[in-house]
């Protein structure tokens, strides 16, 4: 019997871009899983700034960009539960939904991995879960050496068997923040229905005291 396989990928969505969702799609492909849920990300205690978009734009933009992708759903658990949102909480809540017989992935990009040492119950959130590193394609493996004193070498093989080779993404939520208040479209960044509504809601606009330098 094939076990069941489904994709966790958490991200501020702000806003959500092409990149994305070729991201998810690729990975459900290459994993061959069930679906990918994307997961509107509360406020991280890794970041110091809070999302530009509210909780509520950043699903709605969600919503437009699955809509029509198969195999990809959104969810707002983290936008709904008390701060600071904590990677190995989702997961657990997630557990619960699909039960112990499914096997959830939680996908990183690499350029995360050198932190995981950091996060809040890390060796209990990697024997919860298959953390699927994303490696862009022309990058370097992540280094994963500095990590084994503190969560030892059996977690680190673990890390280590699920690298995914993603696909090279031009697409930026920071860049595309930067065009939108300087007073440019969104470009072909982001899907068709996702740009109206940026522009039906003003988002991401500067305010006066902004466009000011204040």
């Amino acid at each position: 019997m094939n076990e069941r396989r489904i994709i966790l990928f958490g991200g501020s969505f702000d806003p959500v871009h092409k990149g994305h969702i070729r991201v998810a799609e690729y990975a459900r492909q290459f994993l061959a899983a069930e679906r990918v849920v994307l997961i509107a990300a509360g406020r991280s205690p890794h970041k110091q700034q809070h999302p530009r978009a509210s909780g509520d734009h950043r699903m709605a933009m969600l919503r437009l960009a699955v809509e029509g992708h198969a195999g990809l759903e959104v969810s707002d658990f983290e936008l709904n539960r008390p701060q600071p949102s904590y990677t190995y909480d989702t997961v657990a809540h997630f557990r619960k939904l699909f039960g112990d017989e499914a096997a959830l992935y939680w996908l990183l990009g690499a350029d995360l991995v050198g932190d995981l040492g950091s996060w809040y119950r890390v060796c209990d959130l990697i024997d919860a879960c298959r953390i699927a590193v994303m490696v862009r394609g022309g990058y370097p493996e992540p280094n994963f050496s500095a990590l084994e004193e503190q969560i030892g070498t059996a977690r680190v093989n673990k890390l280590r068997q699920w690298m995914i080779p993603t696909p090279a993404v031009e697409a930026s939520s920071t860049d595309i923040r930067q065009r939108l208040a300087e007073g440019q479209g969104p470009g072909d960044q982001v899907p068709p229905a996702v740009a109206e509504y940026i522009d039906q809601f003003g988002l991401y606009v500067r305010g006066p005291m902004e466009k000011r330098g204040g």
